[in-house]
């Protein structure tokens, strides 16, 4: 469906993912989950796709460069990386984080198709460490040959900006919470490259179902189920 309506790429989203497993975010999937689901999407469009592959399944730099390798053989875009030790928030020490991404941007460069390795930092995001120290890891992920950086959910544009100013490299922004009420065009201003939805777009649709369920359930009341894309718009959307 977003293939359809112009989307210019697809990631995965491992929250999403979890959740249509029935289970909860962080660490809850494996790394052969992760790689079926996305071959799935692959298979349904004919734009990039990008995995959220979250702390490349394993704390080892050899680890994170085998994630990438397996990606790069079933047809993604690119992954990203975060320095999250799960299913724990606990941040991986500086320097760990770096050789993580150095030894994945390695394995990224050897693969025979372009490949964009996005660098996370998400102490911020996680109350692991501060803005500083995210922008220290960011600038040592450029040097370490990452080809995109993202710190989740800074504390304002202004923060946003400062990132931005702080490497050469393409930014990603997360769209959610605060940041969703902000444009394309301003996020663009500021000078963000890369927009991400994480997992916000599968949260409205289980604000749906819960909604129009607890309707049902409680008032015996059907109306929630009214308002619904029809079948035909749908399928033209699918191709």
């Amino acid at each position: 469906m977003l293939a359809g309506l112009g989307a210019q790429a697809i990631a995965t989203s491992s929250g999403a993912h979890a959740f249509t497993l029935g289970r909860p975010d962080m660490g809850t999937i494996t790394r052969d989950e992760a790689l079926s689901h996305a071959q799935e999407l692959i298979r349904a469009v004919n734009i990039p796709v990008s995995g959220d592959f979250e702390n490349g399944f394993g704390d080892a730099p050899d680890v994170c460069a085998q994630t990438v390798r397996l990606a790069g053989e079933i047809g993604l875009a690119g992954i990203c990386i975060e320095d999250v030790a799960l299913p724990e928030t606990t941040a991986y020490d500086h320097d760990l984080a770096v050789e993580r991404i150095r030894a994945a941007a390695s394995a990224a460069r050897a693969l025979p198709n372009d490949f964009v390795l996005v660098a996370r930092a998400d102490g911020v995001m996680n109350g692991r460490y501060d803005l500083d120290e995210a922008i220290k890891r960011i600038i040592a992920y450029e040097a370490a040959g990452a080809d995109c950086v993202y710190i989740p959910a800074p504390a304002s544009m202004i923060d946003l900006a400062r990132i931005c100013a702080a490497t050469t490299l393409p930014v990603n922004a997360l769209a959610a919470g605060k940041f969703a009420k902000v444009s394309r065009a301003q996020f663009a201003a500021i000078g963000v490259a890369r927009i991400s939805l994480g997992a916000a777009l599968a949260r409205m649709t289980h604000r749906i179902i819960h909604d129009a369920a607890h309707a049902m359930f409680q008032d015996g009341d059907f109306n929630g189920l009214t308002n619904i894309l029809p079948t035909d718009q749908l399928e033209k959307l699918l191709g």
